[in-house]
């Protein structure tokens, strides 16, 4: 999934991106997710930890399958797992997603100041494009994108393509992230990054610019401390 809509024309040079995970960031789905793969995966014998999921988080549910099982999968059979936890999921959210604190008032406020935004996210298409229109908040994005046929997470290529379709520099996107290959993949794309510790804590995830238990606690110059618009101005420390 891509969608992207152009907003008429801008230098690069002026142009700044908010790169958006969806999955414990936008929406506390963790659990969600945690219940589909868990249900799923005890119908083919194949055991699911906490732990397991902690480590797999943010990545594509072929990437997580590849983790927990190898080779022992064939291809035919990890389609059907995957598609059948992905329904799963998707049965178990309708109805029930409401935004993480700070996400409303932040997608506002950014997009009063002019950033551009995107979601990018390792999820199916499909689940975006739930998530997105259970929470409302469609107006916020000038693109929706799906990592799910990319190179996975912490693999850049899902942040790069965001933001080539957003008309931004990398160096000039922020990339809001709760998973620690999220935050790896930030980095390796050359972007900043915000991190929210839904899913992990702060100090698995200490290479990124900013660790923050939620986003409404964020300092209100965050972003603009991250990608000055003029005088570069010192951040906040980690944590």
């Amino acid at each position: 999934m891509t969608r992207g809509r152009n907003r008429g024309m801008r230098t690069l040079t002026d142009s700044r991106g908010i790169l958006w995970d969806m999955d414990g960031v936008l929406v506390d789905s963790g659990e969600f997710h945690f219940a589909a793969w868990s249900a799923v995966l005890a119908e083919y014998g194949i055991p699911f930890s906490r732990e397991q999921f902690r480590s797999t988080f943010g990545m594509t549910t072929p990437g997580t399958l590849a983790v927990l099982c190898g080779e022992r999968l064939d291809a035919a059979l990890a389609v059907e797992i995957g598609e059948r936890k992905e329904r799963a999921f998707r049965d178990a959210v309708r109805g029930h997603a409401r935004p993480l604190p700070g996400v409303t008032g932040w997608l506002a406020r950014l997009q009063r100041a002019g950033y551009r935004q995107a979601i990018a996210s390792s999820a199916p298409p499909e689940n975006i494009a739930v998530l997105v229109e259970a929470l409302q908040l469609g107006g916020y994005f000038e693109a929706l994108v799906s990592g799910f046929d990319l190179a996975g997470k912490p693999d850049p290529a899902l942040f790069l393509k965001t933001a080539r379709l957003l008309d931004v520099p990398p160096e000039r996107c922020v990339v809001v992230e709760d998973a620690v290959v999220g935050v790896v993949a930030a980095r390796r794309a050359g972007m900043k990054c915000v991190a929210v510790t839904t899913t992990n804590p702060a100090e698995a995830l200490a290479a990124a610019d900013v660790v923050v238990e939620q986003l409404d606690l964020l300092p209100a110059d965050t972003f603009e401390c991250l990608l000055p618009a003029g005088e570069i101005k010192p951040c906040a420390e980690n944590g």
